[in-house]
């Protein structure tokens, strides 16, 4: 990822204070949960997910949906909260996308989900937290 300063920012023991020594290693260390493990690729109730890192909303549970991956699957994020950027690890070129307040890795976007948009955001679910509808 690029040099680039957000607005949310906190030094290497924060983050680990802060977040599980998994959801560090998705979201500081651009990791993957493994595919089923988490709870949250089985929430069907409305509400929203939003950043484990900043609690920023990410994705509202109205665009999610069953991509039979094993991870949360969404086909459009919360406008501004999400940014992309060119990931060429593993021999293979993949959209990355992050949280645009504090940077975390999220996951990868792919151009095979359903209308209207046609994308699916692969979404670790650890580096979520849900929200239930009031």
């Amino acid at each position: 990822m690029d040099v680039h300063r957000f607005p949310v920012t906190r030094t290497e023991e924060e983050w680990r204070r802060l977040l599980t020594p998994e959801q560090f290693e998705v979201m500081r260390g651009h990791g993957t949960e493994r595919p089923g493990s988490c709870a949250l690729n089985y929430e069907k109730r409305a509400g929203s997910f939003s950043c484990a890192g900043c609690d920023q909303e990410l994705f509202n549970s109205e665009r999610k949906f069953e991509s039979g991956t094993g991870w949360p699957s969404f086909n459009d994020p919360v406008e501004g909260s999400v940014e992309t950027t060119v990931d060429r690890s593993f021999g293979m070129e993949r959209t990355e996308v992050h949280c645009s307040r504090c940077g975390s890795h999220l996951g990868h976007v792919f151009p095979d989900g359903p209308p209207p948009t046609h994308l699916r955001y692969c979404i670790n679910g650890v580096a979520m937290n849900f929200h239930p509808a009031a």
